[in-house]
């Protein structure tokens, strides 16, 4: 069976996965299908809302924490879709009372939330005043990242983890050093022994 193959397969398979996967527990209910666009114009106060996308920032106050999160369609699991298509549903804010560490809950993590609608709040985006929407966040569910894989065509050792965090494909730097994502390498299977006669 060829690499290539081999590869079809393993995609199908994890495509399989992805299809029988299901909403996480919190996630789950029945919401008003309101825009962010929609609420900036105000009227929708007290509406039941399930938004997501990605975190810009994470500002922790004296009594709770606010996400701004520049917003994504959700997928059948309520996760943000992936970006690369640019397509964005503008920007809201969500406040769930506690702390959480903006280490944790870092710019470009995914983020879905569910809560009520509660007015807007400005903040300058470069010179705009943007008005956020502002949810009253009852659910704060931090998706974990995504794994990147590499189908390289280097022999098996040139970029190895086992070489640990320090080492890369230039023999140094560490990737979260240089900004880069985790990088999970999937290596070719060895070639099967010959057949003893």
């Amino acid at each position: 069976m060829s690499p290539r193959y081999r590869l079809l397969i393993l995609a199908a398979a994890s495509a399989a996965l992805g299809a029988c996967a299901t909403m996480p527990q919190p996630l789950q209910g029945n919401y008003a299908n309101v825009s962010t666009m929609s609420a900036q114009q105000g009227g929708a106060g007290g509406t039941q809302v399930r938004w997501g996308g990605e975190i810009i920032k994470t500002e922790p106050g004296p009594q709770d924490t606010c996400f701004y999160v520049l917003a994504r369609p959700l997928d059948s699991q309520a996760r943000p879709k992936l970006g690369n298509s640019g397509e964005t549903l503008g920007r809201f804010v969500a406040c769930h009372a506690g702390f959480y560490d903006p280490e944790v809950f870092t710019r470009g993590r995914e983020l879905t939330v569910t809560g009520t609608l509660h007015g807007t709040v400005t903040r300058k985006v470069g010179e705009y005043e943007y008005a956020y929407p502002r949810v009253e966040a009852n659910v704060v569910y931090l998706w974990p990242k995504r794994p990147v894989y590499v189908n390289t065509p280097y022999p098996p050792g040139f970029y190895d983890p086992f070489w640990g965090p320090g080492w890369g494909p230039w023999g140094y730097g560490y990737p979260g050093y240089w900004g880069g994502p985790r990088v999970i390498v999937v290596r070719r299977p060895p070639p099967p022994p010959p057949p003893h006669k």
